[in-house]
């Protein structure tokens, strides 16, 4: 059988190979000086290009990892991963410089020192003092970072992006002008870049970072909170929520039953999404992507301990809080962004257009969370927001006059209300009679069933409905909810002064309020006919819900105690005229009949 070596192994096979590398070579040396002689000859070089070549030879090599940043950041464009051709020397500042750029509602201060931002100045707000709104938060953009560092998987890589001294180019302080912040150090070149319009909250950024010729992910964060939490329930207003078409995604805290909506520090939440943003109450930084499909959000999450009272030097008592922040940007190619940083308003945020959704509103407005009874608070707030713009130019005495209103609408339901205590208080001996018929039997007695359907038989012929009494109640209740809700979003009432209350999203400084709910709740009570109920369990109920409400309310928002007193004085109005009706009076009648029955 003949044997098959492997050629690689043939004896000789070396030899051969270097001896036809040596007659190759030799060939090619005899003939060096006739091709010098007869070949043609190249071209003279001018003093430029010769020049041009020595400027190339000092150039490092792409394989060296050294290809300058303007190469890089021009072939980052294209597909991640391919290498740059090296044009331009390395680029590095050589000391830290500031640049402002203001517009109609904005002022930022930029420092080149990671090409950050050290100042984010709203100038259409005031903070709690009166001062300018900064909304750069001082305490946790120290600690967490500031806006507009770069977020990068390799926390080496992130640590000199954000600190690197970058080269600025600006075209100018106010907008609209443009600012660029460019670094290259041989083996990491960075750009970014950022638009300004005249009067938008919006700004444009773009940013590409390229290590050792390949393209790197980097997106651009908002990464410790806002300059207006200055306490515990500031920062627990925080949300991160994101937006693809009519799906609204809000990311919740601590444990919950869907743990993918759940904010963990560092969890990177793929898209698609029109837009990602991180909020507290009354303000955003939301993150709109220009190309939605390949986005992607890391949700950043810290710990910080604050003082437990800013305002009280001599108060050591620390509170442990967490702050939120996001990184918004493309996972293939630069990452171009819009950037909003403004106010939760309705008008703004409706100014700002999303391309590309459906099935919902293409702009911003989903942000405010108007909560699960959204259908009845937003339509609330526009109609109070109508009152205040045509009727009377203060938030306060517009909440007065849309309470009036409602409960005038809501008058119709306490007549019912009462209309049907009245016949559950005349059918009530009839009740009590088939339940003492029926009372030696157990529970688990098929003779239990008889007695319920006498009870419904008798309800039927009486015209009873005994959910009548709890109706009313059943449909003011969400109006209160949502009416909390409202006031806990509407950035209008921020600052929003009535009488002795300087800001009705905030607490009554006084608790005149708070006391006002508590007095009127036990008037109320005491007036109310309660069909049914015991005197001394009435009597335990006229005291103990006052007074747990009253609690609840004690450190509401001014504009929603407001409401709830107010509304709680029209109902003692409404109450005590319909105690004078004769429908009243019957009610009355019976009630202190009851009353002299139980004392015997």
């Amino acid at each position: 059988m003949a044997e098959f070596n492997n050629p690689q192994q043939e004896s000789g096979m070396e030899r051969r190979l270097l001896i036809v590398f040596a007659l190759t070579f030799l060939v090619i040396m005899l003939f060096q000086p006739l091709l010098k002689k007869y070949g043609p000859q190249p071209p003279a070089k001018t003093a430029s290009a010769e020049g041009a070549v020595q400027n190339q030879a000092q150039l490092p090599s792409e394989s060296a990892g050294q290809v300058p940043a303007q190469t890089k950041i021009s072939r980052a464009h294209g597909a991640a991963g391919v290498k740059a051709a090296a044009t331009s020397a390395p680029e590095q500042a050589a000391s830290e410089s500031e640049t402002a750029i203001e517009n109609d509602v904005y002022r930022i201060v930029f420092t080149n020192r990671g090409g950050r931002v050290k100042s984010w100045v709203l100038k259409k707000f005031t903070d709690d003092k009166g001062g300018a709104l900064e909304l750069v938060n001082a305490v946790a953009a120290e600690k967490l970072g500031y806006p507009l560092t770069l977020w990068s998987y390799d926390e080496g890589l992130r640590n000199k992006l954000n600190t690197a001294l970058y080269v600025v180019t600006s075209s100018g302080a106010t907008a609209p002008a443009e600012i660029k912040f460019v670094y290259d150090d041989g083996d990491v070149s960075v750009e970014k870049s950022f638009k300004f319009d005249r009067d938008s909250y919006v700004v444009g950024t773009r940013t590409v970072v390229v290590e050792k010729g390949a393209e790197v992910t980097a997106f651009p964060m908002w990464p410790a909170g806002f300059g207006d939490q200055s306490n515990g329930p500031s920062y627990a207003a925080s949300q991160i929520a994101y937006q693809y078409d009519s799906k609204v995604e809000r990311l919740v805290t601590g444990w919950t039953v869907f743990p993918s909506i759940k904010i963990m520090g560092g969890a990177t939440v793929p898209g698609p999404f029109h837009w990602a943003a991180v909020s507290d109450q009354y303000f955003a930084a939301v993150f709109l992507p220009q190309d939605p499909q390949n986005a992607a959000m890391v949700t950043l999450r810290s710990a910080l301990e604050i003082p437990h009272n800013a305002t009280d030097p001599n108060n050591k008592q620390q509170d442990k809080i967490d702050v939120f922040g996001i990184a918004v940007g493309s996972v293939k190619g630069a990452s171009e962004v819009r950037l909003y940083v403004g106010p939760k308003a309705l008008a703004d945020l409706q100014s700002v257009a999303v391309p590309g959704i459906t099935g919902a509103e293409p702009d911003l407005r989903a942000i405010i969370d108007f909560g699960w009874l959204g259908i009845i608070a937003r339509p609330l707030f526009l109609w109070l927001k109508w009152m205040y713009a045509h009727i009377v130019p203060n938030w306060g005495w517009a909440i007065l006059l849309q309470t009036l209103v409602i409960n005038l609408a809501l008058l119709p339901l306490r007549l019912t209300q009462m209309k049907s205590m009245l016949k559950m208080q005349r059918v009530a001996p009839q009740i009590k009679s088939i339940q003492e018929k029926y009372k030696k039997y157990s529970l688990r007695d098929p003779k239990k069933a008889e007695m319920n359907e006498e009870i419904s038989a008798l309800y039927k012929k009486e015209g009873v409905n005994p959910a009548g009494g709890c109706l009313p109640l059943v449909i003011q209740m969400p109006f209160l909810f949502a009416y909390y809700r409202m006031l806990n979003v509407a950035m209008d009432l921020r600052h929003a002064p009535w009488m002795w209350i300087h800001d009705l999203s905030a607490p009554d400084p006084w608790h005149i309020l708070p006391v006002a709910i508590i007095v009127t709740m036990l008037i109320m009570q005491r007036m109310t006919p309660q069909a049914g109920m015991d005197p001394a369990q009435q009597k335990m109920m006229n005291i103990m819900m006052p007074g747990m409400l009253g609690i609840m309310s004690w450190n509401l928002p001014a504009g929603l105690g407001l409401y709830w007193s107010a509304g709680q004085v029209i109902g003692i109005v409404q109450q005590s005229v319909m105690n004078r009706t004769s429908l009243g009076r019957e009610m009355r009648e019976m009630m202190e009949k009851r009353a002299r029955k139980k004392e015997k």
